[in-house]
């Protein structure tokens, strides 16, 4: 989901690749002034770019559309994408070829490397966040995360929506036991061969899985918050290779085939193909057991020695059409209700960025009231939360991964 396509490839592509401009764009806001921007933003189209292939999250969003054309007059429209890297290369096509305004891209739900290449490119607009009345609630000291994405600060350029912390599950009318590490999966795996997989990176999710591990494996886990090309990085990643060869052929099809998604991984679980899998948030198999997409004896759990948590964001390009518009959809999503929502297990099951203590009252109780679900985990079953990696990681796992493992799709 995350991938990043390099600026040379991008370029590359122009002679072939034509460029739909829109006439015209509106002048940027002034994002000190929020009743200026909810004047400009009324009337415009936010195209926000955002992974398409969970129903439940595009329904989330189509929710939150609804709610900005009714309250603040804009219109929003979910470009559905299976790839991040679709959107990030489409903004740095357009600079490259001089499309500094009215650019097609109004919104992007991104973290982590993506970010990275953004900010590192200039194609963010702002800093624009801590001017959104909203982001007051957010809990910047509880959940340091929501201002530095993958050790990368932030500095007021992408708005946080959600908390994400990988989570294992399994049918309890299956499995008795479970590996709760690297090295007990391993174990497992060799007396259960075929009962477990993981998406192929670059989908986010197998990316993860291959982050998860390098944690886990790496001597001092504190080198990998460091740029990858500041270290020996072949020495760091030597115990990855070593434990994916001895996984990969323990996996479900001998690892060579992989689910798409996360998704997909859940069906494979529903379908008794594996009897492991994995999510970003346990909320989200709550949520899966309420849709009848999974048995109710399916449960959450994480490894002992802890797992990777991050923040979920949005940023607005440099050159977007309808920057005030989109600066109205963010600062919705931070809203004490639209979180609520969002880590309601009906409709996503997605862990909120906001700090309880600094909700009116009527909003805490709200939270404090909120049904979880069967297989959530609480915050006390979470156990340790694991720091992203620097983002440059991601990049070469994801690379020599492919040459290694990878299987044409």
């Amino acid at each position: 989901m995350r991938r990043f396509v390099s600026a040379v490839a991008v370029a590359a592509g122009l002679a072939t690749t034509s460029i739909a401009v829109p006439a015209f764009a509106d002048p940027a806001p002034d994002v000190g002034n929020w009743q200026s921007v909810l004047d400009q933003a009324r009337g415009q189209t936010v195209y926000w770019h955002a992974w398409g292939g969970e129903p439940r999250i595009n329904e989330y969003i189509d929710w939150a559309g609804g709610q900005l054309l009714e309250r603040y007059g804009v219109n929003v429209v979910q470009v559905k994408l299976t790839d991040t890297a679709d959107a990030v290369s489409k903004v740095l096509s357009e600079k490259t070829a001089g499309v500094d305004d009215g650019g097609a891209v109004d919104m992007i739900w991104i973290n982590g490397e993506n970010f990275a290449a953004m900010k590192r490119n200039n194609l963010l607009f702002g800093p624009w966040v801590e001017d959104a009345p909203n982001f007051d609630y957010v809990d910047v000291k509880g959940k340091p995360t929501v201002v530095n994405d993958f050790t990368v600060p932030t500095v007021g350029l992408e708005a946080p929506w959600g908390m994400a912390q990988v989570s294992f599950y399994y049918d309890t009318a299956k499995l008795d036991s479970v590996p709760k590490s690297a090295q007990a999966l391993l174990e497992w795996l060799a007396k259960h061969p075929g009962r477990f997989t993981y998406p192929q990176p670059p989908n986010y999710m197998g990316s993860t899985f291959l982050k998860q591990i390098l944690t886990e494996l790496v001597d001092d886990p504190k080198v990998l918050q460091q740029p990858a090309d500041e270290v020996d990085a072949k020495k760091v990643l030597a115990p990855l290779w070593g434990y994916l060869d001895d996984l990969q052929p323990l996996l479900w099809r001998n690892g060579q085939a992989y689910p798409q998604n996360g998704a997909a991984m859940r069906t494979l679980l529903a379908d008794n193909a594996v009897d492991i899998a994995f999510s970003f948030s346990s909320g989200e198999v709550s949520s899966a057991i309420d849709a009848f997409e999974l048995p109710d004896t399916v449960r959450s759990y994480v490894f002992d020695h802890g797992t990777l948590g991050n923040t979920n964001f949005v940023a607005i390009p440099y050159n977007a059409s309808a920057k005030a518009g989109a600066m109205v959809l963010a600062n919705f999503l931070m809203s004490p209700e639209a979180q609520l929502r969002k880590q309601d297990p009906k409709y996503w099951g997605s862990d909120t960025v906001l700090a309880m203590d600094k909700l009116p009252s009527d909003m805490q109780k709200a939270f404090a009231d909120l049904d979880l679900g069967v297989a959530s985990l609480s915050p006390s079953e979470r156990g340790t939360v694991l720091p992203e990696p620097h983002p440059s990681w991601m990049s070469l796992v994801e690379e020599q991964w492919q040459k290694r493992y990878g299987v044409a799709q």
